[in-house]
């Protein structure tokens, strides 16, 4: 079973009781109790992702699995660490790690499964190099996808970021700026919804696609898969990496199936983990 759940501004009670009213409570909860796996995902790539297992490869490995989707990137990993999941598919590390230590929450990543390369986008531009001066970029406003974006942008010369700083780059580590560009932090969701009225924008390649958008054939800029560290990862409170069902999970989200259907359907816009 697949339910949704809109939980952008929603809170935790309104997330509380939408899970309730779609029997999420039926062997869900952390630490493994019951039977059935309950896995909270943003619905592109990670729950098209999850919902592959589950018509194809879950009954067969003697999985019980139930996806539950939200819109946004807080309220899975405070669902998770309430026990509304067993574990979530949607981050990176850099953000799990940054979403512990602002939250205080004990989560921990179980296996990387894909990356799914952030972009620039725009309108009116075929190439980075087309900025005008004074024009105005997009860029996602949770702390480590900024630092992502920014980073992504000063690969090609765009901007010029301190020496040092990595992912966690804010406006203000900006050294150089030859185009005089006005970067504006925006929620993640918003960003492609705010295209018509930004020159470019930065945006998660979960929302891209959501917006219909193919990060290969559509951006102006990709991340390069090479030594990149924002490859997605199963995650699970901490404590809970030993369950069985997680395990089993795990498996097969690493599976030759699993990778060959990655490719297959996103065609280059999400790029499966290849262990050596």
């Amino acid at each position: 079973m697949r339910t949704s759940v809109i939980a952008a501004a929603a809170g935790t009670l309104a997330l509380t009781l939408g899970l309730t009213a779609c029997g999420a409570d039926s062997g869900s909860g952390s630490g493994g109790s019951g039977d059935t796996l309950t896995v909270g995902a943003t619905p592109t790539p990670a729950g098209e992702v999850l919902t592959y297992i589950q018509e194809n490869l879950a009954k067969k490995a003697g999985l019980d699995l139930r996806i539950t989707e939200f819109t946004d990137y807080v309220s899975p990993n405070t669902a998770l660490q309430e026990g509304s999941l067993d574990a979530n598919l949607y981050q990176h590390t850099p953000y799990l790690e940054d979403f512990n230590k602002s939250k205080k929450t004990d989560l921990a990543p179980v296996t990387e499964v894909y990356l799914p390369p952030m972009g620039v986008y725009a309108k009116k531009l075929k190439d980075v190099s087309g900025l005008r001066s004074g024009d105005t970029v997009g860029v996602p406003n949770d702390t480590t996808n900024e630092g992502r974006a920014l980073q992504l942008l000063a690969s090609q010369g765009v901007i010029g970021l301190k020496k040092g700083v990595g992912g966690t780059a804010t406006p203000e580590d900006i050294t150089s700026n030859p185009k005089k560009l006005t970067v504006k932090a925006l929620d993640p969701a918003q960003l492609p919804r705010s295209l018509d009225d930004l020159d470019a924008a930065v945006i998660n390649n979960n929302y891209a696609l959501d917006a219909k958008l193919s990060p290969k054939d559509d951006s102006i800029l990709l991340e390069s898969p090479k030594d990149n560290p924002y490859n997605n990862v199963l995650a699970v409170k901490k404590g809970d990496e030993n369950d069985p069902r997680i395990k089993k999970l795990a498996e097969l989200l690493t599976s030759a199936e699993v990778k060959q259907f990655i490719k297959d359907k996103y065609k280059g816009s999400v790029l499966p983990v290849e262990t050596s």
